[in-house]
């Protein structure tokens, strides 16, 4: 058996013949704040899944040994000025999450504030839209995240963190957001919680989501421009957050970055997974066969995936944006074309040059435009556990006013992607087959969008 070890500066492989050495060829390149440069292949592959059996099913055991790590991904790939903020950060996630007291408040406030559960909802028209000649067909249900409080499912882990924050005595918080669904549930988290809120926010971003823009205002928040979109945004969060350890936090929306945020995120998303376990088992009495979401840093699709990675027979289906298409240079499909190096303090899959310089993403979906992938997400590419496909800007926005004029729902362009997808997934299902795609978030902000794409459609 062989893993990666905890590294920050260089990736050290541990192996039963050879013991602990570092890779050769490694060079980290310093281009943002916690670096990014690739990874040789010697790196890459080298690990193995331990397992667990948890209530009779087989579930991969990824952080009882080795916390942060996913095969060889993961990790803190950070300055060691910040290594004992994110120990403490991690020791209070720890504690949170036996905590009783914590518990039963974000119990409250997930069913109280957010609006859990969320509906299982059966898409009948979309169904009907994707039978056969023969009226057969699988039956397309929604996880209908879009209902959370603040329009998506970032609403659930925003809360969660924002209490972590009280809990810890910090009272500036600061994230980062690209489409501003999580800059609006993480203002309106702190709104509750009378803590100061900053959301950076990418320039180009603002001029495109500018009824997230007025609801993060309305809630309080500091908006800050930063040139570029939500990577810069990222980075800029980062750098504010570094030049006050001590009294602010950085509330992460995304299950990238270093140990403990990916888990962190992960955690307090996978209720969705859990609800759907739940609420299939009411509905016909056992497990879902397909699950499928979009897929940008990944945050709602492991929320989704997570509860069902040990279920082999459930299959998990991950839809990146293709943009312009994959031979264009202008997507931001990771998993598709990216490669493995460290980018915002965490080894995975990136989108980077020869030279380990991070490439610039594109899609129609803005949520969907970060040039990196979580962690958890990397491993399970590598393990075959998840597959993963892509759905270009013009898919997603016929997948968009299908869902309009068949069910009366507005998805969030990001979902979209993975509405798209049954496109090509549907006319490989048998009959009956009971599929679940994560409508992650409502899409009242794409409208504009929309039409200035589909001017036809108007």
């Amino acid at each position: 058996m062989a893993y990666a070890a905890k590294a920050y500066s260089t990736v050290f492989l541990v192996n039963n013949s050879k013991g602990m050495a570092p890779t050769k060829g490694y060079e980290g390149h310093k281009s943002n704040v916690w670096g990014a440069g690739k990874v040789p292949s010697s790196c890459r592959g080298r690990y193995s899944m331990q397992a667990v059996t948890v209530d009779d099913r087989v579930v991969p055991e990824m952080e009882k040994i080795r916390p942060g790590k996913f095969g060889v991904y993961g990790g803190k790939y950070v300055p060691e000025t910040l290594i004992s903020c994110l120990s403490k950060l991690e020791a209070e996630f720890n504690l949170v999450l036996t905590d009783d007291q914590f518990q039963a408040e974000l119990a409250t406030a997930l069913r109280d504030y957010v609006g859990r559960e969320t509906p299982l909802y059966f898409a009948e028209q979309l169904t009907s839209f994707y039978r056969d000649e023969n009226g057969d067909g699988p039956e397309i249900y929604l996880k209908r995240e879009d209902l959370n409080h603040g329009g998506a499912h970032k609403m659930n882990n925003a809360i969660a963190q924002a209490m972590i924050a009280k809990r810890m005595g910090r009272q500036q918080v600061m994230a980062a957001t690209g489409a501003g669904q999580h800059g609006v549930a993480t203002a309106a988290a702190c709104a509750k919680l009378s803590l100061d809120c900053t959301v950076f926010m990418g320039s180009a971003d603002i001029e495109k989501q500018s009824h997230n823009v007025l609801l993060m205002k309305l809630f309080g928040a500091k908006l800050v421009s930063v040139g570029g979109g939500f990577k810069d945004a990222s980075s800029q969060a980062i750098r504010e957050w570094v030049g006050d350890l001590e009294n602010s936090y950085y509330l992460t929306g995304t299950v990238v970055g270093p140990h403990p945020c990916p888990s962190m995120v992960r955690e307090f998303q996978s209720v969705i997974g859990k609800e759907i376990r739940k609420q299939a088992m009411e509905r016909w009495g056992r497990k879902p066969d397909v699950l499928v979401a979009c897929i940008g840093s990944g945050s709602n699709a492991l929320g989704m995936f997570h509860e069902f990675i040990g279920d082999n027979d459930v299959r998990l289906i991950g839809v990146e944006a293709a943009g312009f298409g994959l031979d264009s240079g202008k997507h931001a499909a990771t998993l598709a074309r990216g490669e493995v190096g460290v980018y915002h303090g965490s080894l995975s899959y990136l989108l980077q040059n020869s030279d380990g310089q991070i490439l610039e993403p594109h899609s129609i979906g803005i949520g969907l435009e970060y040039p990196g992938v979580g962690p958890e997400l990397s491993f399970l590419k590598d393990k075959g556990r998840a597959e993963f496909h892509t759905a270009t800007d013009q898919e997603a926005l016929k997948a968009y006013q299908r869902l309009c004029r068949l069910e009366g729902i507005i998805p969030a362009m990001e979902a979209a992607h993975a509405l798209a997808y049954l496109d090509k997934l549907c006319p490989s299902l048998p009959n009956g087959t009971k599929v679940i795609v994560n409508c992650s978030g409502r899409g009242d902000k794409d409208a504009s969008l929309f039409f200035n794409h589909m001017p036809a459609a108007s």
